[in-house]
């Protein structure tokens, strides 16, 4: 935690009595904690979805980058930041377009990013930019071979790869499991992940997948969009269910699925039941009540750096932060990282120079570092949604693995 400013985070953590957790926050230049901001003025530029079904993603991201600035008095390595911010759309015609808006701002970086489409469909502006982008969700298997994208978050198969290995050893081996999960390039890389960790010819995972089709609306699918689909992969009583949702899809699909009378396990990514769709249950909890999912961060872990990203998150936002606020605000403390070692005068080079040199990060997921692919070398956990009281909460069960 030696990046966080000590004085703004007690300001935030002193109500809820939490600030002895922040008494050695100070960063190592300045041990009183207090940010020198001697250094020029920054513009850091924030991509992110403002409407449809990436929305409550987006505002995520926001929010954990912003929390992280407002911790440090807006500031990134010494420098006054001015944070823009561009809505990436729903596509990746839409998110170059935002990209190229804030170049012509003259950003040092960006972050952000939400959709995976928008990801691939930004490459190739953002490499021949040479502007820095430490990008705090979308993470396709394909975008191989980038320099100056760099991601805090993940790679789409590694959920995967946790739950296959997971359950390999878990279920009997007469167990059946049914495959269900969307037709999509994000669909595939989890189910290859999944394959590969599993065992690719083992019979439990043999039956055919069932695919669900795009939804036409993905901001508000139909209240039966998945039954037919559900209906055949429940068809032949599998021991469990295997699926990746996320957003209003996963909450419909969860829905679907009790209402076909399933009753087995479920496992998915831990987008299954991340932040507003875990919400959406609150007046009918028993509807999500087991499912177990795979995350890189459970809001409940128990290190120094949690129980302070936490604390003040739920104190500004009155909510439990999610995996998505938690890897933005590791993007502002990389960002403010590399720019500390850029110097006085750093441009975006020099930036992206230094961010393969920060070495491992003191993260409320629990300390990481970027491997040679410029994605996050992590541990994965096993989380099961529970109440906590009168509230649905995704409560860690163990640790499944590091992958990366």
């Amino acid at each position: 935690m030696s990046q966080i400013n000590r004085r703004r985070a007690l300001q935030l953590l002193a109500a809820l009595g939490t600030t002895g957790l922040v008494a050695a926050c100070g960063s190592d230049e300045d041990p009183e904690g207090a940010s020198t901001g001697d250094g020029r003025p920054i513009k850091i530029g924030l991509v992110a979805p403002t409407s449809g079904a990436y929305k409550a993603i987006g505002d995520e991201i926001t929010n954990g980058f912003q929390l992280f600035l407002e911790l440090n008095d807006r500031n990134l390595g010494g420098h006054p930041v001015e944070l823009l911010t561009a809505d990436e759309g729903a596509s990746g015609a839409t998110g170059k377009a935002a990209v190229e808006s804030l170049l012509k701002q003259g950003v040092l970086a960006l972050t952000g990013v939400a959709n995976p489409a928008v990801m691939l469909g930004i490459r190739d502006t953002v490499e021949q930019a040479r502007v820095p982008l430490v990008g705090s969700n979308a993470s396709p298997t394909s975008l191989q071979s980038v320099v100056y994208i760099w991601r805090t978050s993940y790679v789409l198969d590694e959920a995967g790869r946790a739950l296959g290995r997971h359950l390999r050893d878990r279920l009997a081996p007469s167990d059946k499991v049914a495959i269900i999960m969307p037709n999509t390039p994000a669909g595939q890389d989890v189910l290859r992940g999944f394959r590969r960790d599993f065992g690719e010819t083992d019979r439990r995972i043999k039956g055919p997948v069932v695919w669900t089709a795009p939804l036409a609306n993905p901001a508000d699918p139909g209240k039966t969009e998945f039954v037919a689909d559900i209906r055949r992969a429940i068809k032949g009583k599998p021991a469990a269910l295997f699926c990746f949702y996320d957003g209003p899809a996963a909450t419909e699909f969860i829905r679907q699925l009790r209402g076909e009378g399933y009753k087995g396990k479920v496992y998915a990514p831990g987008f299954l039941t991340e932040g507003s769709v875990l919400e959406s249950f609150a007046k009918n909890p028993e509807t999500a009540l087991g499912i177990q999912t795979a995350l890189n961060y459970s809001a409940d872990l128990g290190n120094t750096a949690n129980r302070v990203f936490a604390s003040a998150y739920r104190k500004k936002h009155n909510t439990t932060p999610t995996t998505y606020a938690m890897a933005s605000y590791d993007a502002a403390q990389v960002l403010d990282q590399a720019i500390r070692l850029a110097g006085q005068n750093p441009n975006s080079q020099q930036v992206n120079l230094a961010l393969g040199k920060i070495g491992q990060i003191d993260s409320p997921r629990g300390t990481w570092q970027f491997n040679q692919p410029r994605t996050p070398q992590q541990k994965w956990y096993l989380r099961e949604v529970q109440l906590d009281g009168q509230v649905l909460s995704n409560v860690l069960i163990n640790e499944l693995a590091t992958l990366g």
